[in-house]
């Protein structure tokens, strides 16, 4: 027994030193400068002003719970229509869901900016209809259209995951009960399929709060996410650092709370999110 129980920690011991290193180290720098000020002093200044930011948490928060509820709404039927498929259709749609992926992050939400231009593709096709260049780029919709399009993948995905394990026997108990189509899918499918629906409600709702490069490119300068504002001040020097820490550990405190509140709601380990 204890020769087994040296072998698990060995094998283990990789993994631990990476958290330790990558994980704990940094979050403990973070709260070293969250509580102390330039000098190395503890003092709870930072915290105290944080206030400033708080129109930068609004809209982050907001921006994040719109473009969630828009990719569910999406993401659902589209979960749900896979499972209804053949296999190989199935898997041919599960690839062009994770093809986008496979392309850098960066450049996929560059990509809309050749899309949602003054000059772009959209706006060249209205400009031969008559209507002329809409304003598209640099604005919270085009923000909202980045967030959903660089994270629906993780909300089909876990849905999907789910709905295709469904006991297809269930289904049919339903209908000879006298359940309609609407019914199975209230009162059987949406249940069992709640755990893929919290799951990737987490897995879209986080990135999209804390995310910067979205809001920069497609937002421009009028659109300041509290990812933007951590960005610009750590980038600004040593000198801002506390005050980004401190607006990091906020951040952090947030989504820990936005996870909890999912596993809370969450009944099921199957497709549920964990902390």
């Amino acid at each position: 027994m204890k020769t087994k129980s040296f072998g698990n920690k060995l094998v283990a011991s990789p993994y631990i030193v990476w958290s330790a290193i990558f994980i704990i180290v940094p979050l403990v720098i973070m709260v070293y400068y969250s509580l102390t000020d330039t000098n190395g002093v503890f003092t709870l200044a930072n915290i105290a002003g944080i206030g400033k930011y708080k129109k930068a948490f609004a809209l982050s928060i907001l921006y994040a719970i719109i473009a969630t509820v828009i990719t569910l709404l999406l993401a659902y039927p589209m979960a749900y229509f896979m499972t209804k498929m053949k296999v190989s259709s199935q898997r041919m749609i599960m690839l062009i869901v994770m093809l986008p992926m496979w392309m850098n992050f960066l450049i996929r939400t560059y990509s809309w900016i050749t899309i949602l231009a003054n000059t772009g593709i959209i706006n060249t096709f209205l400009s031969k209809l008559g209507i002329g260049p809409v304003k598209l780029i640099n604005t919270p919709g085009a923000v909202i259209l980045g967030m959903v399009y660089d994270f629906i993948p993780y909300m089909i995905l876990p849905i999907y995951s789910v709905m295709s394990k469904i006991d297809n026997s269930l289904l049919e108990a339903s209908s000879d009960l006298g359940a309609n189509s609407f019914t199975r899918l209230r009162r059987v499918i949406l249940p069992l399929s709640m755990p893929g629906v919290i799951s990737g409600i987490t897995m879209v709702f986080v990135p999209s709060v804390s995310t910067f490069y979205i809001s920069q490119k497609l937002g421009g300068n009028k659109t300041l996410l509290i990812g933007d504002a951590i960005e610009y001040l750590f980038n600004a020097g040593p000198d801002f650092y506390n005050i980004a820490s401190t607006l990091s550990l906020l951040l952090m405190v947030l989504i820990l709370i936005s996870l909890a509140v999912m596993n809370r709601f969450s009944d099921s380990e199957e497709g549920g999110v964990v902390i």
